[in-house]
């Protein structure tokens, strides 16, 4: 395998990420100061990528993934995956992230409602105000020493801090010394503002938060909570970044993206999983000897008319459900085609 390669796809941890070229000049950043790595990968990581990580030592990604993946973390560009549904688009992130040990996934699902700031940060504003008025219309409690509780509103800045929580992506952008991953998950599916809405961030590689901008002349470092529950500080309102986040973008498809966003990205294709890759996704999942086992649902899951679409979660749902059921005897076998041809019907038929 070729030398340049940070990521190998190999499904073990490495130090590879150590190796990691200095960035381009137009995209090297100098956040600071650092915050504390991330924790470990989280069980929701561990479920896609295969009980115990066995995908890890089944599941190889082609070439053509494994080098724009490597182009990504080379130029400092967030990947834009596109890909039919379930053929393993946002499972990438998380086997970068376990490979390279960069800790825990950074998700941000997306809807029809998501804008940019829910991205960056939320502030109670509400909340913050009930307590002000809280504090402001009763004494101060004293507990049973007869010490008064802490007013969090004394704090500098009226304890503004409280208040803000990072979202994924601003979380993404706090200076680190290695990249976070972040799986932004069918952007398609945005209101079709929030492209163009990403343009800046992906670029500038920071963000500012205006309620804590206003206060920097007087309360210049804040601490927030991130999306990790970690209490960070702010520096001058700003969230800047030192090293630029791993970012995978996925669509399915369901529409075309403008292009100074696609201009900003690396885009990959992942094509609809062959014979090959689908056995390999069986065995990261059931386990040894259970693409051969299971062959004749695997081919099921292929025979399909053309345009039809389906998802390699119908074949994990069908071939589980036949390993716990039991069909032995020809009946049996008779209700197990039936079953997983209804487990298996195109997405986009509805009879």
């Amino acid at each position: 395998m070729s030398d340049w390669l940070i990521y190998r796809g190999a499904g073990a941890p490495h130090d590879g990420i150590e190796h990691l070229p200095p960035p381009p000049p137009w995209r090297d950043f100098d956040g600071g100061p650092l915050v504390a790595p991330p924790a470990a990968l989280d069980p929701s990581s561990e479920r896609r990528l295969g009980v115990q990580h066995r995908e890890a030592s089944h599941h190889r990604p082609g070439e053509t993934e494994r080098e724009l993946v490597n182009a990504a973390l080379y130029l400092r560009r967030p990947l834009l995956v596109t890909g039919a549904p379930g053929s393993g688009k946002s499972t990438l992130a998380h086997s970068v992230a376990y490979e390279l040990g960069l800790g825990r996934v950074l998700g941000w699902p997306v809807v029809s409602r998501s804008t940019l700031r829910d991205g960056l940060y939320d502030y109670d504003a509400i909340g913050r105000l009930q307590d002000l008025q809280i504090a402001r219309a009763a004494p101060s409690a004293a507990d049973d020493d007869g010490v008064a509780d802490a007013d969090p509103t004394d704090e500098p800045g009226g304890g503004i801090g409280r208040y803000i929580r990072l979202g994924p992506l601003g979380t993404a952008l706090l200076p680190a010394a290695r990249p976070r991953v972040l799986l932004v998950d069918e952007l398609d599916k945005s209101d079709i503002d929030l492209p163009n809405d990403l343009l800046n961030v992906l670029e500038e590689g920071e963000f500012r938060i205006p309620e804590l901008e206003r206060l920097a002349g007087s309360v210049p470092e804040v601490e927030v909570l991130s999306d990790d529950g970690a209490r960070v500080t702010v520096r001058d309102g700003r969230v800047r970044c030192h090293a630029f986040p791993f970012i995978v973008l996925t669509s399915n498809g369901e529409r075309d993206f403008p292009a100074p966003l696609l201009r900003r990205c690396i885009h990959l294709h992942i094509p609809v999983p062959d014979k090959e890759r689908l056995a390999a996704m069986v065995r990261a999942h059931f386990g040894e000897g259970a693409a051969e086992r299971y062959e004749a649902v695997i081919d099921g899951f292929l025979d399909r008319e053309p345009g039809d679409v389906r998802a390699v979660d119908q074949l994990f749902n069908a071939i589980h459900l036949t390993q716990k059921a039991g069909w032995t005897d020809e009946d049996e076998e008779e209700t197990r085609r039936r079953l997983t041809a209804e487990l298996m019907r195109p997405l986009d038929r509805t009879r």
